[in-house]
């Protein structure tokens, strides 16, 4: 049975992808280059910015990296809170606290930035461990789960006992490189249709109701 529960922070808790895209748009207009379709800037939802800015733009690494600061720019005192948490997270959170399950964010997010939206939306008393980037220098998704993890003294021996809570790729196989399941929540729908399954989620719930009934079952 599952006794930690990890979630990811944007498209599971949140729907932020208001102020990730706008913000994103913001820094590609500023680095002078054309804006991608809608369809594309979504891809910005979830995975690490500087990933998603040398794959969708064509940037450099280098560009990507300035992409990200200027991206900042706009999204810290604005797109941060262009969001909106998902219908029932905090009493989720709440619920499986009161069940006896041990609960994390796993975010590539900032970790200052997932503090600040945590404590925005009420998640942080229902949280065990928030674990993010460093402001300077995005961490992979595993990179994150095993900062989590070390914080709940948890090691490698212990993985069958968590689960990982995303809803794009980078989350099953960031869960699957530290060796933990990974459920695909669709509620908001950014993956691309099969993403998760293909990646190797162990299931895929529609909303944090489903999600509830699986935990509780596994």
């Amino acid at each position: 049975m599952y006794r930690y529960i990890f979630f990811d922070l944007d498209g599971t808790l949140t729907d932020s992808k208001e102020g990730v895209i706008l913000s994103a748009r913001y820094a590609i207009e500023k680095m002078g280059y054309p804006q991608p379709d809608e369809a594309t800037m979504l891809k910005f939802v979830g995975p690490p910015l500087v990933d998603s800015f040398m794959e969708h733009c064509g940037f450099t690494r280098e560009q990507a990296e300035r992409a990200v600061e200027l991206y900042r720019e706009r999204y810290v005192p604005i797109g941060l809170f262009e969001n909106a948490p998902a219908p029932g997270a905090a009493e989720l959170l709440a619920r499986l606290r009161e069940k006896g399950y041990q609960t994390a964010l796993a975010s590539s997010k900032p970790e200052v930035m997932c503090e600040t939206v945590c404590t925005h939306f009420g998640f942080t008393p229902h949280l065990d461990v928030i674990s993010g980037s460093p402001l300077h220098g995005d961490y992979t998704k595993a990179d994150v789960i095993r900062a989590a993890m070390a914080r709940l003294g948890l090691t490698a021996g212990d993985a069958a006992e968590i689960l990982m809570v995303g809803d794009r790729k980078y989350d099953v196989l960031g869960a699957a490189e530290c060796g933990i399941a990974c459920v695909g929540l669709k509620l908001f729908g950014y993956a691309e249709e099969g993403e998760l399954e293909d990646a190797g989620a162990v299931a895929m719930v529609q909303d944090l109701k489903e999600l509830e009934v699986y935990i509780l079952s596994h």
